[in-house]
């Protein structure tokens, strides 16, 4: 449904995007991290038609996006600082979408209104900016997009509010098959709702995969022995981290669950514990294996 072919983008001297491919199947949520600087901005202006890729293809139901305005009435993108015309009320704006996307759903408007509770007739430019984000939403999810990008879609909303737009989300994707792509720091809200997960770097796809997939591809390992261990374990596997804290040691491991565990037993370990890792952790690891500093953090 949303696919991103070998993209680059640079401005000036700063090369933001580097051959980036990325694929969002249809009815999926798909999850962009990175670290401050990645691109991560960068590629969902690319993807909504804001900038031109210098190189590569942005598509969306196999079609470029960029200028296409079929294509942009089917997707709507809430970013991160949000815009509003200028003494435009609720209402105004619900005017104006309705113009610009044919889809636009008067009876989903009216059943969102008892969802926000939020006077229609206010200005916006007078609203908080967490009432401004429930505005957003109200809005984008009345025009029934086929698809919705993300940039920090929950900041400045309370516990309850974010609660009730990440059930609005999730109930469009499993009715309607609505495809999703949301750019967020907080990879536990997006450990809810995500089904897929790529990490960004430097402009780069460092990793893309299923989000179970992922979970069940790194393990947190403490392990101790009743012997000093000479050899060293674990040398057949790719080792994110590892520390040694007394006579406990710890890995973060990536590889099979089976393999790593044969290469551990073999040094009869007396205290072997597997972890679950958060996404966080994760991301915090896969970090540090391309070189980001994570030497300083305490878990």
């Amino acid at each position: 449904m949303l696919e991103v072919k070998k993209v680059s983008k640079t401005f000036e001297d700063l090369e933001a995007l580097k051959n980036v491919s990325i694929n969002v199947n249809k009815g999926s949520i798909y999850g962009l991290v990175g670290s401050n600087g990645a691109g991560k901005t960068t590629l969902i202006k690319t993807l909504v038609g804001i900038y031109r890729q210098d190189e590569g293809g942005v598509f969306v139901a196999g079609e470029e996006v960029f200028e296409n305005v079929d294509i942009k009435s089917k997707l709507v993108f809430i970013p991160d600082t949000l815009y509003f015309f200028t003494q435009y009320s609720i209402k105004d704006m619900a005017r104006f979408y309705k113009r610009v996307y044919p889809n636009f759903n008067e009876e989903r408007y009216k059943k969102l209104k008892e969802v926000f509770n939020i006077d229609e007739n206010k200005k916006l430019h007078r609203l908080s900016k967490g009432m401004q984000r429930q505005a957003a939403f109200w809005l984008g999810l009345s025009a029934m997009p086929e698809v919705l990008i993300l940039d920090e879609p929950l900041d400045g909303l309370d516990p309850v509010m974010r609660q009730k737009v990440k059930n609005l989300i999730v109930q469009d994707v499993a009715e309607r098959q609505m495809t999703v792509l949301i750019s967020s720091h907080n990879l536990r809200e997006l450990e809810d709702l995500c089904d897929h997960i790529g990490i960004l770097h430097k402009g780069s796809l460092i990793l893309e995969k299923d989000l179970d997939d992922l979970k069940s591809d790194v393990h947190k390992i403490q392990v101790a022995f009743k012997r000093e261990v000479t050899s060293e374990i674990l040398e057949d596997c790719h080792v994110l981290y590892k520390e040694k804290r007394g006579s406990i040691m710890l890995f973060i491991v990536r590889g099979k669950k089976e393999e790593i565990l044969k290469d551990i037993m073999k040094e009869e370990p007396v205290i072997l514990d597997i972890l679950p890792l958060t996404l966080e952790e994760i991301f915090i690891y896969e970090m540090g294996d391309v070189g980001y500093e994570i030497k300083n953090i305490i878990f």
